[in-house]
């Protein structure tokens, strides 16, 4: 039994250090991309160019809808979704779920405030740096808020769901100060 909790605690410890380890950095240009989403249940097609256009895009990237840890951090971001519009912030979140998942999650966890799209093959997190080292076709947990001019303005890379939002919420808050 010792041996089993030794063995669970060395994973638990390499999934939530992997986080700290791959991001793009501040100041890097933002990969575009387009892809299939989910607002409230309907599909649409997501373009991170057409969307920076409006404003500064917050795109984080979670492992798995309807985990616990991912729900949690969706449900934060769905009682933020006002407080990042009022900041013209775009909010996507991003999985490698099948579109048909994310239909039902962005309904029942995102409680239909913000969209989550499907990163199918997983393109988009490899081109951001964010696919977990030891699962490359599962995402980290790793936020990125991109400006309008399609640079990243501030990464938060954290295995642990709660400090996302409060990180990125300051990141925006800072970027309009700037008049970015």
């Amino acid at each position: 039994m010792r041996l089993k909790t030794t063995c669970v605690t060395v994973i638990a410890t390499l999934l939530l250090s992997t986080a700290a380890f791959a991001a793009l950095p501040v100041g890097a240009p933002a990969p575009d991309f387009a892809a299939d989403a989910a607002l409230a249940g309907a599909p649409y097609k997501f373009s991170l160019a057409a969307s920076l256009k409006q404003g500064p895009v917050l795109l984080y990237f979670y492992p798995k809808a309807f985990t616990s840890g991912c729900t949690v951090e969706a449900h934060l971001f769905s009682e933020a979704t006002e407080q990042f519009k009022a900041l013209d912030v775009t909010v996507l979140g991003m999985s490698n779920d099948d579109i048909e998942t994310l239909k039902k999650f962005s309904t029942e966890a995102c409680r239909g405030k913000f969209a989550v799209a499907a990163d199918a093959g997983a393109k988009v997190m490899k081109d951001y740096d964010a696919a977990l080292k030891i699962v490359p076709g599962m995402a980290d947990r790793i936020s990125y808020l991109i400006s309008r001019d399609g640079k990243i303005a501030a990464v938060h890379a954290s295995m642990n769901p709660d400090g996302h939002v409060s990180a990125m919420l300051k990141a925006a808050q800072a970027l309009k100060a700037a008049g970015k």
